[in-house]
């Protein structure tokens, strides 16, 4: 392995917090067959049963979230009261799927000249490979669905957030789920292994474009089914007869939530020109009163941003921006990974800010003629994750949306994410669906008994 140890940095301060060994290869081994075992007898548990167990997961959350959210605040910056919120959306969709999955994979009848049943059974271990940006919204709101389908769930989380990884395996543990879900702490070199056992049937990736291409080929070789999640370049559509100072304030909560790192956060906002003078002040007017600092404190509302490295991309995707001929119209300075929060206006697609996923704090006006452009310009791009439509009229906003090549689009409303509905994008932002009905149903065998 590259490196023997993983230090976890707060990146307020850049101080180490802990260093964590990675797997050794008899580690791995033991983790693998832990899962193998563990499959053998939770794929037999009644639903009563983990649904109980599930709930009795939730209620750990809820009891220890201060803990949770403080180390989740440490190990990547995350504001503590957004922290509170992620812990409290992930006890809620354990909460959901406790409730729903047993209806959700009950079996159906279907007649052809005869009766058929249509099941939907457990395929093994999934492992699931998560990002830092939500350390724990991200793996609960697979694990918890899969976990309930009958799967089992290895984990390899971002190194920077190895702390987080661990405690929720402890969680899991305490709440007697056993080696049903478990962390792996491996480099990527290692995940071959882990797909080339038997007992491992698909792999789920949140991340970048480029690991989910090389993890979906990775896959494919060893004949495993793949669901990826990957970049976005959301779009925020500022139509005709829109609420203009609404629009604008949520672009920018949108835009800043999460110091920007965010895959569905707007990060291209298209104006009409008629409306762009009004649109740029109520941004100013919001954006200005955003509070960045020590991310501990609860009133701060904008913390660093998770690694140094990733602050200097975005810096770098700006400069790139600034010298082709965009403005700065509020912000633009670093220091160290702290971003601050920064507004451009004059922004065209030759630019970064257009053409390429930008992961921080960095909001783009970009200013059109028509509402025609407008979508055509949303699409124009590699990406296809999520939208927000703004408009007064509800009927040409839905005629909209079928145009829009997403996968989610929200009118007159911010993108997010729901447990009780399928999440996911289309061309490079990936394939499969997380969450609902949908999700729950990617790794398990739809299998026929025919009568």
């Amino acid at each position: 392995m590259p490196n023997q140890i993983i230090k976890t940095i707060n990146p307020f301060n850049l101080e180490i917090l802990a260093e964590y060994p990675y797997f050794t290869p008899q580690n791995l081994n033991k983790s693998i067959k832990n899962a193998e075992n563990a499959f053998k007898s939770w794929k037999k548990v009644p639903f009563k049963t983990k649904s109980n167990l599930m709930l009795k997961l939730a209620e750990i959350l809820r009891g220890n979230k201060n803990q949770y959210a403080e180390l989740m605040t440490l190990e990547m910056g995350k504001p503590i009261n957004e922290a509170l919120a992620e812990i409290e959306k992930s006890a809620f969709c354990c909460t959901y799927f406790a409730e729903s999955a047993e209806k959700m994979l009950t079996s159906e009848t279907h007649f052809t000249e005869t009766k058929n049943l249509i099941s939907h059974e457990p395929l093994g271990a999934i492992l699931t490979v998560m990002p830092w940006n939500y350390p724990f919204w991200q793996v609960f709101r697979f694990a918890s669905a899969t976990i309930m389908a009958g799967n089992v769930v290895l984990l390899k989380h971002a190194p920077n957030v190895s702390g987080c990884a661990l405690t929720i395996e402890k969680i899991f543990k305490e709440a007697g789920f056993g080696d049903v879900f478990q962390t792996i702490l491996i480099d990527v070199k290692d995940i071959k292994k882990v797909l080339q056992a038997d007992i491992v049937q698909g792999v789920t990736l949140t991340g970048s474009e480029r690991a989910g291409a090389s993890l979906a080929s990775l896959a494919a070789k060893n004949i495993k089914k793949s669901v990826l999640e990957l970049g976005g370049s959301d779009a925020l559509l500022v139509l005709e007869d829109a609420d203009i100072e609404t629009a604008a304030k949520t672009a920018i909560q949108s835009r800043m939530m999460n110091a920007g790192q965010s895959c569905i956060a707007a990060k291209r906002f298209f104006v009409l020109e008629k409306h762009l003078e009004t649109f740029q002040e109520h941004a100013l007017n919001t954006i200005k009163k955003i509070k960045i600092g020590n991310p501990l404190d609860p009133s701060v509302q904008m913390g660093p941003m998770a690694r140094m490295d990733l602050a200097e991309a975005l810096e770098k995707q700006m400069n790139d921006s600034l010298t082709k001929g965009a403005d700065i119209i509020y912000g633009g300075k670093r220091g160290n990974c702290l971003f601050e929060p920064t507004l451009l206006r004059g922004c065209t697609t030759n630019m970064s800010v257009f053409k390429e996923e930008t992961f921080g704090p960095l909001g783009c006006i970009f200013a059109v003629k028509t509402e025609k452009e407008m979508i055509k310009l949303a699409n124009k791009s590699r990406y296809g994750l999520g939208c927000s439509v703004w408009t007064s009229d509800i009927k040409k906003a839905e005629k909209i949306a079928h145009q829009i090549e997403v996968g989610n689009v929200f009118i007159n409303k911010m993108v997010k994410s729901d447990p009780r509905l399928p999440f996911g994008g289309i061309k490079k932002s990936g394939f499969g669906r997380e969450m609902g009905e949908w999700g729950i149903k990617e790794f398990t065998n739809t299998k026929v008994i025919a009568f």
